[in-house]
């Protein structure tokens, strides 16, 4: 049998490994129109990714945000200027029509209002209209953003759902759908991530926001 210590060296190697992996698929991206960006994240759930190019000189960041999907899903990313959750956000929806059309939506996921998707100015500025593809079954969202308080630590959020009569329906509650926060440093490209816990309450807080705009949906089990 093998000893503790072998087994300690063979699952970091493992850990290594994974690591190495997933940062292989996010830096090999190629995307269309030639566009390349300076760095790039692989988010830990939803199978997800943000590519950008941070701009100091005007504390802008050209972004690329991709996410897996079929053609009856969207897929949302966006940035928290007040705390990390999603509740409070200004996000980029990404969906598609009967015909196959991809388009992209910008709205505002405020708590202490009637929640909705209608299309908003974000409380960050946008200075390039935002754009949207979908290729390989994944959307990827192409935008120009004014990063809040001119800082590069951000708050960001993404998501992703079902599309139901062809409108934005909730999106699920499973583990990775709640997990879908991080605080992402612009600059340096770290990022980390609330403890479960906040997660799950500021999470079923944004499962309110979804559901009570989509009439006949109740409330979701607050968790523990």
């Amino acid at each position: 049998m093998a000893r503790p210590t072998a087994w300690l060296l063979l699952g970091a190697a493992m850990l290594l490994f994974a690591s190495a992996a997933t940062a292989q698929d996010c830096l090999s991206a190629t995307f269309s129109g030639g566009r390349t960006f300076g760095r790039c994240n692989s988010m830990p759930t939803l199978g997800a990714s943000l590519h950008w190019t941070y701009h100091p000189g005007n504390g802008t960041a050209d972004i690329a945000f991709r996410a897996r999907s079929g053609t009856d899903g969207w897929v949302g990313w966006g940035i928290n200027p007040g705390r990390l959750g999603m509740a409070g956000s200004s996000v980029f929806v990404a969906s598609q029509d009967g015909s196959g059309t991809a388009s992209v939506l910008m709205a505002n996921l405020d708590s202490t209002t009637s929640p909705n998707l209608q299309p908003a100015t974000l409380n960050f500025g946008v200075p390039v209209a935002p754009t949207v593809e979908y290729s390989g079954g994944a959307y990827t969202i192409f935008a120009t953003i004014a990063l809040p308080g001119n800082t590069t630590q951000q708050n960001t959020v993404w998501q992703a759902g079902p599309l139901s009569g062809g409108q934005i329906a909730p999106h699920p509650t499973a583990p990775a759908n709640l997990a879908s926060t991080q605080r992402l440093d612009f600059l340096s490209g770290s990022s980390t991530g609330a403890s479960n816990s906040r997660l799950r309450r500021r999470n079923w807080r944004f499962t309110l926001v979804y559901q009570t705009f989509r009439h006949g949906i109740g409330y979701p089990k607050k968790p523990s």
